[in-house]
């Protein structure tokens, strides 16, 4: 119990747990190492469809580790390139989805970010609130929970430090779905589940495609999608799901 990171695996779902309740799962060096090595293995791993990354039902990370930074000088922090280990979530293929009750600020509210999905318990709360600690978002805050809420609401919560409620959070587009404190982990494990039940390879591309819309012009994405879209019929699932919609049976995919 003394991991920083838990995993275990249920069908063909992956889950991590932060594990440092008694620092509530500030995000340290070594927790974020051991997290994105796991979903990293999970992404690997053929029989894992989606990634679930969970904290408790009090909290799911309270930010980042400041133990790690208080003394650290620009050159520490340029050094330690911990930007450069979070573009490693950005890799991943596999659907991540991010199980958030409690806290999740700064770096927390990042690390839910960064997932493709965020599925939150009534009594979740996201902010960035770095500024009260005389710097800003350095992991996506800035980027993320612009493009998620709009500027207005971006620069507001960053420049004073707000807290977000999980009903806010809903209703401005920056979580999925909001459950009870009791159910927001099953409610994760649920969508989870229904997401793999769908074509690996065809869940894989999509999410591709819905990531490069941050990124790309109209017509660049629609160029970019109409490639994807037009590969998946090189797919073994793609014959066995058409098959199965004209045989009206369900359909067995296999990730081929």
């Amino acid at each position: 119990m003394n991991e920083p990171v838990l995993v275990q695996t249920d069908g063909h779902i992956g889950i991590a747990t932060l594990n440092r309740p008694d620092v509530l799962n500030a995000l340290s060096v070594e927790l974020m190492d051991k997290l994105i090595d796991h979903i990293e293995a999970f992404d690997r791993d053929p029989d894992i469809r989606v990634i679930i990354i969970a904290g408790s039902e009090k909290v799911f990370a309270a930010g980042a580790d400041i133990a790690d930074m208080s003394g650290a000088t620009f050159l520490d922090m340029y050094d330690r390139n911990n930007l450069g280990r979070w573009m490693r979530i950005k890799m991943v293929r596999t659907p991540i989805i991010a199980a958030v009750s409690g806290f999740a600020l700064g770096g927390g509210c990042e690390l839910a970010m960064a997932c493709d999905m965020i599925v939150a318990s009534e009594s979740a709360k996201f902010g960035q609130p770095e500024i009260k600690l005389g710097v800003m978002p350095g992991l996506g805050g800035t980027q993320r929970l612009t493009r998620a809420i709009g500027k207005q609401r971006a620069m507001e919560m960053i420049l004073t430090g707000r807290f977000m409620s999980a009903k806010e959070a809903y209703e401005a587009g920056l979580v999925t779905s909001v459950a009870s404190k009791e159910q927001f982990l099953a409610e994760a494990l649920r969508l989870a589940g229904r997401i793999a039940e769908m074509p690996p390879i065809a869940v894989k591309l999509a999410k591709e495609s819905v990531n490069k819309a941050d990124e790309l012009s109209l017509q660049e994405g629609l160029a970019y999608e109409r490639t994807l879209f037009y590969s998946l019929f090189a797919t073994e699932d793609q014959t066995e799901g058409m098959q199965a919609f004209i045989e009206k049976r369900k359909p067995e995919y296999r990730g081929k």
